[in-house]
């Protein structure tokens, strides 16, 4: 494709054009503050051994009404609303793997800044939050 075609495609559809530039913007940001946290993604499956090793926190940052449709077994709920006021039910954790994880990833990043700026060492999110994790069969719990 040659450049003065282009030029007339973004002529002919300049909405079309804005709608790309924004979406490419949206990723190109969430990717940036993604990588800038510090905090790294696990998938599904590395997040399980590191529940099936028993020395991990899964913090589950979802609100109350959604944890109880459904979570990580064991996991500690702090809604990201909340996590100011409760960061100090969490200190002792603060030289321990801790996993934070949302429904699809964006709470989490939010919530696993915070943490990184409270001192927490080995901070680490579920890559798709829970969606992801129930795309991958593993359990949640209801109780």
């Amino acid at each position: 494709m040659d450049i003065a075609r282009l030029v007339e495609f973004v002529g002919n559809h300049p909405y079309l054009f804005m709608a790309l530039a924004v979406t490419v913007g949206f990723i190109a940001y969430t990717e940036y503050n993604r990588v800038a946290s510090g905090v790294k993604a696990l998938s599904p499956y590395q997040a399980t051994q590191m529940l099936n090793e028993g020395n991990t926190l899964f913090v589950d940052v979802r609100d109350d009404a959604e944890f109880k449709k459904g979570h990580v077994l064991d996991a500690t709920n702090i809604p990201v609303s909340a996590l100011d006021e409760r960061l100090h039910e969490l200190n002792k954790y603060k030289d321990q793997d801790v996993i934070v994880y949302c429904e699809s990833g964006m709470r989490a990043q939010k919530a696993g800044a915070k943490l990184k700026k409270s001192g927490f060492s080995k901070l680490h999110t579920i890559a798709g939050g829970l969606g992801a994790w129930e795309k991958a069969s593993l359990p949640l719990v209801t109780k």
